[in-house]
């Protein structure tokens, strides 16, 4: 992990008075440098809350977020923006993923559709990166989260 994000946390520990030994994850949204920023830049502002990703995709050794977890939400470059702490986390169907989830997640209008649409895309191409296919029944790891920092 670079040294500007072991300093970033540091500093929020010190503020906040919580031990710098406490565990946290420190990533980037989406798959593209720009998704990574415009998507930092909706949870620094507090209107992305949430997140959803596939379940079927995470790595054998990879853990999914748990309540009460810190992340350090890095922008297209590696840079930290701001951290957030997971409020919940349930696994669901995509095609059953509410259009609360959808308005919390805040990109576009906010709207389902607007979000099924993008998402749509984004599992496509991630499935096929991963020689899967997407389906609409695919089980899905939604997020919801606070910036805390």
């Amino acid at each position: 992990m670079c040294n500007k994000v072991k300093e970033y946390w540091k500093k929020f520990c010190e503020e906040k008075n919580i031990p710098e030994d406490t565990k946290y994850e420190a990533w980037s949204f989406g798959n593209t440098k720009e998704m990574a920023n415009e998507l930092a830049d909706l949870v620094n502002k507090g209107i992305k809350t949430a997140t959803t990703g596939a379940y079927e995709l995470y790595e054998e050794d990879e853990e999914i977020p748990k309540v009460g977890e810190y992340n350090i939400i890095l922008d297209g470059s590696g840079e930290p923006i701001c951290i957030t702490i997971t409020r919940d986390v349930y696994i669901i169907n995509y095609n059953l993923i509410s259009s609360d989830h959808a308005f919390r997640e805040g990109e576009g209008d906010r709207s389902y559709e607007y979000w099924k649409k993008v998402h749509d895309e984004f599992f496509i191409e991630e499935y096929r990166k991963s020689n899967k296919e997407f389906n609409e029944e695919a089980p899905m790891v939604c997020e919801v989260f606070e910036k805390v920092n």
